[in-house]
């Protein structure tokens, strides 16, 4: 929201350490500007507005309001912003929950610093990065629940995307252009969002499906 061409990120991790190292990385990259960092999301609250990033990295595990339920604030302070979890944490309760409450992609802290980087571009442009072991989870989980909201084609794309396959790849192998591939991931990912509301997520984990 800075300059058309440069990405604006603002960090949300208690962890020093990987908040300097994730800022250390971002600031390097041409195109890319860590507008501002904070410890806690209670932190961060007052100077969002000021700070105006395009890309948020939140971390679950935060003293005070953890990821997961800042999402919405976040979203209230700032509707149009995208949030990208970054988390040690890979359970499944805890994807849908922050999926559902609108955050745009999910990566694990063990990801490579180049894929961090393309998962804050790719969001950008509409789409929805997973790890590959987190697609796997979302596969998964969905074929324990008969109530997938999913296309074949979309679980098909997700199954894909957990075996490690890139967009072009995918989209080579499905004999489909790359603006459908990504198309597909974005409404996988809104499919998610507003799953919340169905019974089918309540049901599974009712049921420890999910």
């Amino acid at each position: 929201m800075h300059t058309s061409n440069t990405i604006s990120v603002a960090i949300i991790e208690d962890d020093e350490t990987i908040r300097e190292g994730y800022a250390y990385l971002i600031n390097s990259k041409e195109g890319y500007e860590v507008v501002n960092a904070y410890a806690s999301f209670e932190e961060s609250a007052k100077k969002l507005t000021e700070d105006q990033p395009d890309v948020i990295l939140l971390d679950i595990e935060l003293p005070g309001i953890n990821g997961v339920d800042a999402i919405p604030k976040i979203k209230n302070i700032l509707p149009g912003v995208h949030v990208l979890i970054l988390t040690v944490y890979e359970s499944e309760k805890m994807i849908f929950e922050a999926l559902s409450n609108g955050a745009s992609g999910y990566i694990t802290k063990n990801a490579p610093a180049d894929k961090i980087l393309e998962s804050v571009k790719e969001v950008m442009q509409g789409g929805g990065p997973m790890s590959i072991n987190i697609a796997r989870m979302v596969i998964q989980s969905f074929q324990k629940n008969l109530q997938s909201p999913l296309s074949k084609r979309e679980t098909q794309i997700l199954e894909e995307i957990s075996a490690g396959k890139s967009r072009s790849q995918i989209a080579a192998e499905l004999f489909i252009d790359l603006e459908t591939v990504k198309t597909h991931i974005k409404n996988i990912y809104q499919k998610l969002n507003v799953h919340s509301r169905a019974d089918a997520i309540k049901t599974a984990k009712d049921n420890k499906l999910i």
